[in-house]
């Protein structure tokens, strides 16, 4: 059983004193561009807490001894936990992220604030499974799914360390790499700690002569947040946005009275690409067109109090969640993907519980990305702390 501890979990934030000013919140705190270090891109990807399926090439056991002599002097340290390994990211201006190898799963990014002290950003959850094992729900994952031409599907769930770059002083990237010899696809996955932003990018190989690649699925963040109710998105005005079930996998974290045969991950499985951009009924049977397509568009101001489950085709690249309970801001950002998924879990859950969290990432539900024979793709998300 992993102790909260080692994956630097903060369950129960502290609310800090002052709300920042409302300029705190405008886009001159953002990055002026994507992260590049020595002029090589960035990329990303995740999977889920124990290893739920086989990858296409197994990988040698994690030996926490080995990662230390090789990739020492760049800011991170790594620690075994039974069949797994935490990699530590530390900057001097205390910023720190926490990744799980070799899930990929982010349970941990600390910022530091205007007032002094860190604050968790990520709501990360840790339960002791059947078999005495630690389950993580939460954090930062990469949802995805990749589909041959002939329908055969895959997901990357295991990942093999690349490389590490950067030092302590101002930015650190790890490098993971995942692929699938039978669609000759490899997923590239660098994870970047910079002292104001943690960026996540993607990159897809698509190393085929003859076949396209289609990737569909959602960077999920669960923010954490004092209640949904004291919760805002900032920026969405005029966003176009579909209702459609929350996602579910293994990492991510769903009440218990939300219905999970209506979730996207459930629909992945077991049903076809066109079944699947439509909630079904309990009984399977396809609901009316008017059901199906409940679309809307936002106010500049959203409170997320009600529970809710959208994807937004036309959202802004930068968006603010401010947090009133908490008193703090993250500003998510993506490139590469033209859509916006969001969930709250709503406001009827115990303040800073399980559940005090906002679920955002950028994706590509409705409209999958296509990856040609001998193409690369590439997307990205930023999480940016604007509170210094």
């Amino acid at each position: 059983m992993a102790s909260n501890s080692l994956l630097s979990l903060n369950l129960n934030p502290t609310p800090t004193s002052k709300l920042p000013k409302d300029s705190v919140f405008s886009r001159t705190h953002l990055p002026l561009s994507p992260l590049r270090l020595k002029n090589r891109e960035l990329s990303l990807s995740l999977p889920l807490p124990r290893v739920a399926s086989t990858p296409a090439i197994p990988f040698p056991p994690i030996n926490v001894n080995y990662l230390e002599e090789e990739f020492s002097g760049h800011g991170v340290t790594f620690e075994g936990i039974g069949e797994s390994c935490v990699a530590k990211l530390g900057l001097d201006n205390g910023s720190t992220a926490t990744l799980v190898l070799p899930s990929g799963l982010v349970t941990s990014y600390k910022a530091p604030m205007w007032h002094g002290e860190k604050l968790e950003i990520l709501q990360t959850f840790v339960a002791e499974g059947e078999d005495g094992e630690a389950l993580i729900q939460g954090g930062l994952s990469l949802e995805f799914t990749l589909e041959g031409e002939d329908g055969v599907s895959w997901s990357p769930r295991n990942w093999a360390l690349s490389d590490i770059r950067g030092s302590s002083q101002d930015s650190i990237q790890v490098e993971l790499l995942s692929s699938d010899p039978r669609s000759m696809v490899e997923v590239k996955y660098i994870l970047s700690l910079q002292e104001q932003t943690l960026s996540s990018e993607i990159e897809v190989s698509n190393s085929s002569s003859s076949s396209s690649v289609r990737l569909r699925g959602s960077i999920i963040d669960h923010l954490n947040v004092s209640t949904p109710d004291a919760t805002y998105a900032i920026g969405l005005e005029g966003s176009n946005f579909y209702m459609r079930p929350p996602i579910l996998s293994n990492f991510v974290i769903i009440p218990p009275d939300v219905d999970q045969d209506l979730s996207f991950g459930k629909l992945w499985e077991d049903l076809p690409l066109k079944r699947f951009l439509y909630p079904h009924d309990n009984a399977g049977r396809k609901k009316s067109e008017e059901e199906e397509d409940i679309e809307g568009e936002e106010e500049n101001y959203k409170r997320l109090t009600e529970e809710m489950s959208l994807v937004y085709t036309s959202a802004p690249t930068y968006l603010t969640i401010i947090d009133r309970g908490r008193r703090n801001s993250v500003v998510v950002g993506r490139e590469g993907f033209d859509e916006l998924y969001m969930h709250s879990p709503g406001s009827r859950h115990e303040f800073y519980s399980k559940y005090a969290y906002i679920s955002v990432g950028p994706s590509a539900i409705l409209k999958p990305m296509m990856v040609g024979p001998g193409d690369v793709w590439r997307g990205a998300q930023h999480l940016h702390n604007p509170n210094l």
